[in-house]
Parts: C-alpha cells; sequence; structure tokens
C-alpha cells in the first residue's frame, strides 16, 4: 500500500512547531509538514463563498468559528492533495496531537489492513458514544463501526476514494470538520475508530486550543449546553436510519 502522512500545522503557532516536527520523524511513514488554512486570516468573502447553514438535518446550532473554518478546509486541501499523487491513503495528524509509536504502530497497521474496505479509521481518543461493532483486532487496538461516529480530527488514516467522496459532498459546509465527517447519513461513509490508538490529545501541554472562543456568561453556556443535548439527540436518531452502507467482517 502507498501511504503518506501529512502534519497539520498552523504556522503562527509556534509553540507547537517542535511538536509537529517530532510527529513527522515517528509516526512510521513517509511525512510532511502541511501549513493549516489561518480562518482569522480568510478573507471575508471567501468565508461567505465556503460556509452556509442548514445544508442538511440535524441542522447544526451553533455558528462556525474561524478557527472551525479553518481546519475544515486545511482537511479539504489534505484530500484534494490525495487526488493529485500516486496514494492509497493519507494518515492526516493534528500537531496538537501525542504519539506512542508502539502501541500506534499497531494501530496503524491494523488500520492499513482495513482502509480499502473502510474508507475513513480514526484513531481515537476517546471511547465511542452508542454502540460499536467489532470489525478487527491487532491486540490490544481493537477497530470498532460505531453507530454514532466518534468526533475529533488528532488522527485518522483516509483512503484516496473516501476523500475524493468527502470533497465532493463539503464544497459548501456548514459544520465543523468533525461533525461532518460523524454525519455518514450525509456523505455515505461510515467513519471506524480504533482504540486504543497510541494518539493522546496534548494540546493543553502546548499552548491550548487554536480555536478559542469569547468568554460566555452562565445563561450562554447554559443555552449551549441544551443546544448541543438537542443536537446529539438527533444525530444519534439520523445515525440509527442512515443508508450509508456497513461494511462485512468477512
Amino acid at each position: 500500500m502507498r501511504l503518506c502522512a501529512f502534519i497539520l500545522h498552523l504556522t503562527r503557532a509556534t509553540a507547537r512547531r517542535e511538536n509537529a516536527q517530532t510527529l513527522r520523524d515517528t509516526c512510521g511513514v513517509p511525512a510532511e509538514i502541511w501549513p493549516a488554512v489561518d480562518g482569522k486570516a480568510m478573507p471575508a468573502g471567501e468565508l461567505e463563498a465556503r460556509v452556509d447553514a442548514g445544508l442538511f438535518a440535524p441542522a447544526y446550532p451553533f455558528p462556525l468559528r474561524m478557527g472551525e473554518i479553518g481546519c475544515f478546509l486545511s482537511h479539504r486541501q489534505i484530500w484534494a492533495e490525495m487526488q493529485n499523487r500516486d496514494i492509497d491513503a493519507a494518515l492526516i495528524i493534528e500537531d496538537d496531537a501525542g504519539l506512542e509509536p508502539v502501541l500506534f504502530d499497531k494501530a496503524l497497521s491494523l488500520a492499513q489492513a482495513n482502509i480499502t474496505e473502510l474508507g475513513y479509521i480514526q484513531f481515537q481518543t476517546r471511547p465511542p458514544r452508542s454502540s460499536a461493532r467489532l470489525i478487527d483486532t491487532n491486540a490490544p487496538c481493537r477497530l470498532l463501526l460505531p453507530t454514532v461516529g466518534g468526533l475529533r480530527t488528532t488522527a485518522q488514516l483516509v483512503s484516496r476514494d473516501a476523500a475524493a467522496r468527502l470533497l465532493d459532498v463539503s464544497r459548501v459546509f456548514d459544520r465543523p470538520v468533525d461533525t461532518f465527517v460523524q454525519s455518514h447519513w450525509q456523505t455515505g461513509l461510515r467513519p471506524a475508530m480504533i482504540l486504543p490508538s497510541g494518539i493522546s490529545e496534548i494540546a493543553d501541554l502546548l499552548d491550548g486550543s487554536t480555536i478559542q472562543s469569547a468568554r460566555k456568561s452562565l445563561a450562554e453556556k447554559l443555552g449551549r449546553e441544551f443546544r448541543r443535548g438537542l443536537y446529539r439527540r438527533a444525530v444519534a436518531r439520523a445515525a440509527r436510519h442512515s443508508p450509508a452502507p456497513e461494511p462485512t467482517n468477512d
């Protein structure tokens, strides 16, 4: 299998540069640092051309932040780049990931063995929030197909065909990239996950999140949590009735 890795790194996030270089050098496959799109530096006209609201159900209940837009466009750039290169799959890792090489090597081998059929496999840092079917193992790593796909895009293996599909259905978007990938009833692609994966989130050890929001009042926080809860319940319903095909275990 022809495989390469892209380490997504926001140039102005200098506190993360050393970690991005470490990920490039230790992920186990030929890798390069990919300059992430800086949402804060994008012209207003380009933002309007890329972002719309209420594109599909359930409607995303929050306005997109600049950092979320930049993150989505960064992944789209890599999906597009995959179409121009003679590769079968790409490992996409964000620059706030921690990597434990021995465990990650097992997880990556498990992902490579299944990526052609599954298309999109997350190296998750959190257990699934729904029921999940066991697809394959490489002890101690387990490859799962959850009913409700996991959030976070800390690290994932994406096939060229899956990248083409995601690229095609995201010319305009209305939610963060992880929430979009979760929406398999819209994309037709069910994201799988590996746990344990050898990947951890270490943003707090670096410089915190580069997707920041302004301080909110208690009322705003409570209102946001209420809307988030309604959205999650709607996502669970949509996922249960999704027409996206499920892979077999053959």
